[in-house]
Protein backbone atom coordinates (compact mmCIF):
# COMPACT_ATOMS: atom_id res chain seq x y z
CA UNK A 1 0.00 0.00 0.00
CA UNK A 2 1.51 3.80 -0.84
CA UNK A 3 1.78 6.23 1.41
CA UNK A 4 -0.55 8.11 0.20
CA UNK A 5 -3.67 5.14 0.83
CA UNK A 6 -1.86 4.02 4.16
CA UNK A 7 -2.59 7.77 6.08
CA UNK A 8 -6.02 7.68 4.17
CA UNK A 9 -7.35 4.31 4.22
CA UNK A 10 -9.95 2.87 7.34
CA UNK A 11 -10.62 4.57 10.39
CA UNK A 12 -9.12 5.07 13.72
CA UNK A 13 -9.86 6.62 17.05
CA UNK A 14 -11.45 9.77 17.32
CA UNK A 15 -8.91 12.18 17.20
CA UNK A 16 -8.75 14.98 19.87
CA UNK A 17 -10.94 18.06 19.32
CA UNK A 18 -13.04 15.90 17.18
CA UNK A 19 -15.04 13.82 19.67
CA UNK A 20 -19.01 13.34 19.30
CA UNK A 21 -21.36 13.09 21.62
CA UNK A 22 -22.50 9.36 21.33
CA UNK A 23 -25.32 9.62 23.22
CA UNK A 24 -26.57 12.63 22.21
CA UNK A 25 -26.30 11.19 18.70
CA UNK A 26 -28.00 7.82 19.41
CA UNK A 27 -30.86 9.89 20.59
CA UNK A 28 -30.81 11.83 17.32
CA UNK A 29 -30.41 8.85 15.28
CA UNK A 30 -33.86 6.86 16.74
CA UNK A 31 -36.01 10.21 15.83
CA UNK A 32 -33.93 10.88 12.34
CA UNK A 33 -32.75 7.56 10.70
CA UNK A 34 -35.21 4.82 9.50
CA UNK A 35 -34.12 1.55 10.77
CA UNK A 36 -31.55 3.07 13.22
CA UNK A 37 -31.14 0.57 16.20
CA UNK A 38 -28.27 0.70 18.83
CA UNK A 39 -26.10 0.26 20.12
CA UNK A 40 -23.69 2.86 18.35
CA UNK A 41 -19.66 2.34 17.65
CA UNK A 42 -18.39 5.71 16.49
CA UNK A 43 -14.86 5.38 14.58
CA UNK A 44 -12.97 8.53 12.56
CA UNK A 45 -11.91 7.73 9.30
CA UNK A 46 -8.46 8.92 8.17
CA UNK A 47 -9.32 10.77 5.27
CA UNK A 48 -11.90 13.62 4.95
CA UNK A 49 -9.63 16.25 6.47
CA UNK A 50 -12.07 19.36 5.67
CA UNK A 51 -14.76 18.22 6.87
CA UNK A 52 -14.38 15.32 9.49
CA UNK A 53 -15.60 11.74 8.66
CA UNK A 54 -16.91 9.00 10.99
CA UNK A 55 -17.65 5.51 10.62
CA UNK A 56 -21.07 5.15 13.05
CA UNK A 57 -21.37 0.76 13.59
CA UNK A 58 -24.61 -0.48 15.26
CA UNK A 59 -25.09 -4.43 14.59
CA UNK A 60 -27.00 -4.50 11.91
CA UNK A 61 -25.76 -1.58 9.22
CA UNK A 62 -23.05 0.54 9.20
CA UNK A 63 -23.44 4.32 8.72
CA UNK A 64 -21.14 7.54 7.45
CA UNK A 65 -21.49 10.95 9.99
CA UNK A 66 -19.87 13.21 7.85
CA UNK A 67 -19.51 16.80 10.02
CA UNK A 68 -18.28 20.56 9.92
CA UNK A 69 -14.75 20.64 11.76
CA UNK A 70 -15.19 22.49 15.26
CA UNK A 71 -14.28 25.98 15.96
CA UNK A 72 -14.48 29.35 14.49
CA UNK A 73 -15.02 28.90 10.05
CA UNK A 74 -14.54 31.20 7.14
CA UNK A 75 -18.32 32.17 5.62
CA UNK A 76 -18.87 29.40 2.92
CA UNK A 77 -16.77 27.08 3.56
CA UNK A 78 -17.14 23.22 4.95
CA UNK A 79 -20.93 23.43 3.88
CA UNK A 80 -22.44 19.91 4.98
CA UNK A 81 -25.44 20.86 4.01
CA UNK A 82 -24.87 21.28 0.46
CA UNK A 83 -22.86 18.39 0.25
CA UNK A 84 -26.48 16.76 1.58
CA UNK A 85 -28.60 18.50 -0.96
CA UNK A 86 -26.38 17.39 -4.12
CA UNK A 87 -26.45 13.96 -3.30
CA UNK A 88 -30.05 13.83 -2.40
CA UNK A 89 -30.84 15.06 -5.96
CA UNK A 90 -28.31 12.63 -7.94
CA UNK A 91 -29.63 9.72 -5.82
CA UNK A 92 -33.45 11.03 -7.44
CA UNK A 93 -31.86 10.62 -10.92
CA UNK A 94 -30.13 6.85 -9.54
CA UNK A 95 -26.68 8.43 -10.03
CA UNK A 96 -24.10 6.28 -7.91
CA UNK A 97 -23.66 8.38 -4.56
CA UNK A 98 -24.12 6.86 -0.97
CA UNK A 99 -27.72 7.28 0.29
CA UNK A 100 -28.51 10.40 2.54
CA UNK A 101 -30.45 9.65 5.44
CA UNK A 102 -30.79 12.67 7.51
CA UNK A 103 -29.28 16.44 7.99
CA UNK A 104 -28.86 18.28 11.13
CA UNK A 105 -28.49 21.95 11.34
CA UNK A 106 -29.17 22.09 14.72
CA UNK A 107 -25.38 22.59 16.76
CA UNK A 108 -26.89 21.83 19.83
CA UNK A 109 -26.62 18.01 19.02
CA UNK A 110 -23.43 17.69 18.38
CA UNK A 111 -21.58 21.23 17.95
CA UNK A 112 -21.72 22.08 14.73
CA UNK A 113 -24.04 20.72 11.57
CA UNK A 114 -23.79 17.06 10.34
CA UNK A 115 -25.51 14.62 8.22
CA UNK A 116 -25.81 10.34 8.25
CA UNK A 117 -25.28 8.94 4.99
CA UNK A 118 -25.05 5.31 4.36
CA UNK A 119 -21.47 3.15 4.16
CA UNK A 120 -20.48 2.05 0.33
CA UNK A 121 -18.45 -1.07 0.78
CA UNK A 122 -15.58 -1.32 -2.25
CA UNK A 123 -12.06 -0.11 -3.20
CA UNK A 124 -10.45 3.12 -3.78
CA UNK A 125 -7.62 3.50 -6.31
CA UNK A 126 -5.24 6.14 -4.50
CA UNK A 127 -2.66 5.63 -7.94
CA UNK A 128 -4.40 6.87 -11.68
CA UNK A 129 -2.09 3.86 -12.94
CA UNK A 130 -5.19 1.03 -10.99
CA UNK A 131 -1.53 -0.94 -10.07
CA UNK A 132 -3.87 -3.22 -8.17
CA UNK A 133 -5.98 -3.68 -11.52
CA UNK A 134 -5.11 -6.07 -14.06
CA UNK A 135 -3.61 -5.24 -17.17
CA UNK A 136 -6.71 -6.53 -18.75
CA UNK A 137 -8.69 -5.24 -16.88
CA UNK A 138 -7.55 -1.63 -16.83
CA UNK A 139 -9.53 -0.02 -19.80
CA UNK A 140 -12.78 -1.35 -18.21
CA UNK A 141 -12.02 1.01 -15.03
CA UNK A 142 -11.03 4.11 -17.11
CA UNK A 143 -14.16 3.43 -18.72
CA UNK A 144 -16.23 3.13 -15.70
CA UNK A 145 -14.71 6.74 -14.22
CA UNK A 146 -15.43 8.61 -17.94
CA UNK A 147 -18.91 7.10 -17.88
CA UNK A 148 -19.79 8.58 -14.58
CA UNK A 149 -18.44 12.16 -15.55
CA UNK A 150 -21.08 11.74 -18.44
CA UNK A 151 -23.60 10.54 -16.93
CA UNK A 152 -22.77 13.41 -14.30
CA UNK A 153 -23.37 16.36 -16.32
CA UNK A 154 -26.09 14.92 -18.48
CA UNK A 155 -28.60 15.21 -14.92
CA UNK A 156 -31.32 17.09 -15.45
CA UNK A 157 -30.23 19.44 -12.04
CA UNK A 158 -33.86 21.42 -12.34
CA UNK A 159 -35.80 18.28 -12.09
CA UNK A 160 -33.97 16.61 -9.04
CA UNK A 161 -34.25 20.17 -7.28
CA UNK A 162 -30.65 21.53 -7.67
CA UNK A 163 -32.00 24.44 -10.12
CA UNK A 164 -30.86 26.70 -7.37
CA UNK A 165 -27.21 24.92 -6.59
CA UNK A 166 -25.40 27.45 -8.08
CA UNK A 167 -25.33 30.75 -10.47
CA UNK A 168 -25.88 29.27 -13.71
CA UNK A 169 -23.55 30.43 -16.64
CA UNK A 170 -20.26 32.50 -16.72
CA UNK A 171 -18.64 30.18 -14.78
CA UNK A 172 -15.06 30.36 -16.46
CA UNK A 173 -14.82 34.50 -15.78
CA UNK A 174 -16.23 34.17 -12.36
CA UNK A 175 -13.92 31.07 -11.24
CA UNK A 176 -10.73 33.08 -12.95
CA UNK A 177 -11.88 36.23 -11.26
CA UNK A 178 -12.11 34.33 -8.00
CA UNK A 179 -8.99 32.71 -8.49
CA UNK A 180 -7.10 35.62 -9.58
CA UNK A 181 -8.57 37.97 -6.53
CA UNK A 182 -7.24 35.37 -4.09
CA UNK A 183 -3.74 34.63 -5.74
CA UNK A 184 -2.97 38.59 -6.06
CA UNK A 185 -4.31 39.61 -2.76
CA UNK A 186 -1.77 37.03 -0.31
CA UNK A 187 1.10 38.78 -0.78
CA UNK A 188 3.02 36.40 2.13
CA UNK A 189 2.89 33.58 -0.70
CA UNK A 190 4.97 36.00 -3.41
CA UNK A 191 4.41 36.43 -6.61
CA UNK A 192 5.01 33.88 -9.83
CA UNK A 193 5.98 34.74 -13.41
CA UNK A 194 3.43 31.64 -14.61
CA UNK A 195 0.74 32.79 -12.63
CA UNK A 196 1.07 36.88 -13.40
CA UNK A 197 0.76 35.52 -17.15
CA UNK A 198 -2.20 33.41 -17.14
CA UNK A 199 -4.05 35.90 -15.00
CA UNK A 200 -3.49 38.11 -18.13
CA UNK A 201 -4.39 35.56 -20.71
CA UNK A 202 -7.04 33.25 -19.21
CA UNK A 203 -10.43 35.86 -19.64
CA UNK A 204 -9.52 37.07 -22.63
CA UNK A 205 -9.30 33.39 -24.34
CA UNK A 206 -12.67 32.06 -22.80
CA UNK A 207 -13.56 29.44 -25.40
CA UNK A 208 -17.51 30.40 -26.71
CA UNK A 209 -20.36 28.52 -25.37
CA UNK A 210 -21.96 28.27 -22.33
CA UNK A 211 -23.28 25.14 -20.58
CA UNK A 212 -24.27 24.74 -17.20
CA UNK A 213 -24.25 20.81 -15.45
CA UNK A 214 -23.81 20.00 -11.91
CA UNK A 215 -20.02 19.77 -11.97
CA UNK A 216 -18.21 17.88 -9.05
CA UNK A 217 -15.38 20.27 -8.92
CA UNK A 218 -12.54 17.48 -7.91
CA UNK A 219 -13.49 14.26 -9.43
CA UNK A 220 -10.18 11.99 -9.05
CA UNK A 221 -10.25 8.24 -9.46
CA UNK A 222 -9.43 8.56 -5.33
CA UNK A 223 -12.62 10.24 -4.62
CA UNK A 224 -14.74 7.13 -6.46
CA UNK A 225 -15.83 3.84 -4.93
CA UNK A 226 -15.65 1.36 -6.87
CA UNK A 227 -17.01 -2.75 -6.59
CA UNK A 228 -15.08 -4.83 -4.95
CA UNK A 229 -14.13 -7.27 -7.94
CA UNK A 230 -15.66 -5.10 -10.83
CA UNK A 231 -14.88 -2.38 -13.07
CA UNK A 232 -18.27 -0.36 -11.67
CA UNK A 233 -18.39 2.88 -9.64
CA UNK A 234 -20.51 2.34 -6.84
CA UNK A 235 -20.29 5.82 -5.38
CA UNK A 236 -18.58 9.05 -5.90
CA UNK A 237 -17.43 10.87 -3.13
CA UNK A 238 -16.78 14.44 -1.35
CA UNK A 239 -19.08 16.60 -2.94
CA UNK A 240 -17.90 19.64 -1.35
CA UNK A 241 -16.66 21.82 -4.32
CA UNK A 242 -19.63 21.04 -6.30
CA UNK A 243 -21.66 23.58 -7.88
CA UNK A 244 -23.91 24.32 -11.00
CA UNK A 245 -20.70 25.18 -13.51
CA UNK A 246 -19.33 24.46 -16.97
CA UNK A 247 -19.21 20.39 -17.77
CA UNK A 248 -15.80 20.68 -19.61
CA UNK A 249 -14.10 22.77 -16.33
CA UNK A 250 -15.40 19.15 -14.61
CA UNK A 251 -14.31 16.92 -17.29
CA UNK A 252 -11.19 18.14 -17.63
CA UNK A 253 -10.13 18.23 -14.23
CA UNK A 254 -10.27 14.30 -14.49
CA UNK A 255 -8.23 14.33 -17.46
CA UNK A 256 -5.80 16.59 -16.40
CA UNK A 257 -4.74 13.49 -14.20
CA UNK A 258 -2.79 12.87 -18.04
CA UNK A 259 -0.66 15.62 -17.38
CA UNK A 260 -0.55 15.67 -13.33
CA UNK A 261 2.84 13.98 -11.40
CA UNK A 262 1.96 10.86 -9.85
CA UNK A 263 3.73 12.54 -6.51
CA UNK A 264 1.36 15.86 -6.25
CA UNK A 265 -2.54 14.29 -6.47
CA UNK A 266 -3.12 11.06 -8.29
CA UNK A 267 -1.60 11.37 -11.89
CA UNK A 268 -0.63 9.76 -15.01
CA UNK A 269 2.70 11.84 -15.85
CA UNK A 270 5.46 9.74 -16.73
CA UNK A 271 3.37 6.79 -17.17
CA UNK A 272 3.08 4.57 -20.47
CA UNK A 273 -0.65 4.56 -21.40
CA UNK A 274 0.19 1.83 -23.91
CA UNK A 275 2.34 -0.42 -21.44
CA UNK A 276 -0.08 0.22 -18.93
CA UNK A 277 -3.13 -1.13 -21.35
CA UNK A 278 -4.67 2.28 -20.42
CA UNK A 279 -6.83 4.47 -23.16
CA UNK A 280 -4.90 8.21 -23.82
CA UNK A 281 -5.55 11.51 -23.51
CA UNK A 282 -7.37 11.67 -26.57
CA UNK A 283 -9.05 8.50 -26.41
CA UNK A 284 -10.40 9.18 -23.10
CA UNK A 285 -11.62 12.52 -24.45
CA UNK A 286 -12.74 11.12 -27.16
CA UNK A 287 -14.90 8.69 -25.04
CA UNK A 288 -16.53 11.01 -23.08
CA UNK A 289 -17.41 13.24 -26.44
CA UNK A 290 -19.42 10.00 -27.72
CA UNK A 291 -21.45 9.67 -24.09
CA UNK A 292 -22.54 13.53 -24.35
CA UNK A 293 -22.80 13.68 -28.39
CA UNK A 294 -20.13 16.28 -29.07
CA UNK A 295 -18.16 15.45 -31.98
CA UNK A 296 -14.45 17.22 -30.61
CA UNK A 297 -13.79 19.72 -27.39
CA UNK A 298 -11.81 22.73 -29.06
CA UNK A 299 -9.32 24.60 -27.41
CA UNK A 300 -9.04 21.46 -25.06
CA UNK A 301 -5.41 22.49 -23.91
CA UNK A 302 -7.78 25.92 -22.31
CA UNK A 303 -9.67 23.81 -20.20
CA UNK A 304 -6.12 21.84 -18.98
CA UNK A 305 -4.71 25.65 -18.29
CA UNK A 306 -7.55 26.36 -16.59
CA UNK A 307 -7.74 23.63 -13.90
CA UNK A 308 -3.68 23.70 -13.79
CA UNK A 309 -4.56 27.49 -12.37
CA UNK A 310 -7.23 27.24 -10.21
CA UNK A 311 -5.44 24.03 -8.46
CA UNK A 312 -2.18 26.18 -8.36
CA UNK A 313 -4.10 29.13 -6.91
CA UNK A 314 -5.68 26.77 -4.18
CA UNK A 315 -1.89 25.58 -3.43
CA UNK A 316 -0.25 29.43 -3.65
CA UNK A 317 -2.97 29.64 -0.79
CA UNK A 318 -1.88 26.72 1.08
CA UNK A 319 1.96 28.28 0.52
CA UNK A 320 0.81 31.67 2.53
CA UNK A 321 -1.06 29.85 5.34
CA UNK A 322 2.45 27.75 5.69
CA UNK A 323 4.21 31.34 5.93
CA UNK A 324 1.98 32.42 8.50
CA UNK A 325 2.71 29.41 10.31
CA UNK A 326 -1.40 28.31 10.62
CA UNK A 327 -0.95 25.46 8.11
CA UNK A 328 2.04 23.93 9.97
CA UNK A 329 1.47 19.77 8.50
CA UNK A 330 4.16 18.24 6.56
CA UNK A 331 1.35 17.94 3.54
CA UNK A 332 0.63 21.59 3.73
CA UNK A 333 4.64 22.00 3.05
CA UNK A 334 4.34 19.62 0.31
CA UNK A 335 2.15 21.48 -0.96
CA UNK A 336 3.46 24.82 -0.73
CA UNK A 337 6.29 23.13 -2.68
CA UNK A 338 4.46 22.14 -5.52
CA UNK A 339 2.68 25.33 -6.57
CA UNK A 340 5.10 26.61 -8.96
CA UNK A 341 5.09 22.62 -10.34
CA UNK A 342 1.22 23.25 -11.24
CA UNK A 343 1.87 27.00 -12.28
CA UNK A 344 4.66 26.12 -14.98
CA UNK A 345 2.18 23.21 -16.14
CA UNK A 346 -0.21 25.29 -16.19
CA UNK A 347 1.81 27.98 -18.54
CA UNK A 348 2.42 24.67 -20.59
CA UNK A 349 -1.14 24.39 -21.40
CA UNK A 350 -1.78 27.52 -22.43
CA UNK A 351 1.30 27.92 -25.01
CA UNK A 352 0.00 24.93 -26.31
CA UNK A 353 -3.47 26.50 -26.34
CA UNK A 354 -1.82 29.63 -27.99
CA UNK A 355 0.04 27.34 -30.94
CA UNK A 356 -2.70 25.19 -31.87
Amino acid sequence: MSNVAEQNTGTTAVREGYEIDRDALAVWMESHVDGFAGPLQVAQFKGGQSNPTYRLSTPSRDYVLRRKPPGKLLKGAHAVEREAAVMTGLGKAGFPVPHIYALCEDDAVLGTAFFVMGMVEGRIFWDATFPDVGRHERPAYFDAMNAVLADLHTVDYAAVGLGDYGRPGNYFARQIGRWSKQYLADDKAGRDADMDRLIEWLPDNIPPGDETAIVHGDLRCDNMIFHPSEPRVLAVLDWELSTLGHPLADFAYNAMMYRMPPDIVAGLKGADPAALNIPSEADYVAAYCRRVGRERIANWDFYIAFNFFRLAAIFHGIKGRVIRGTAASAQAQDRAKDFPRLAALAAEAMEACRTA
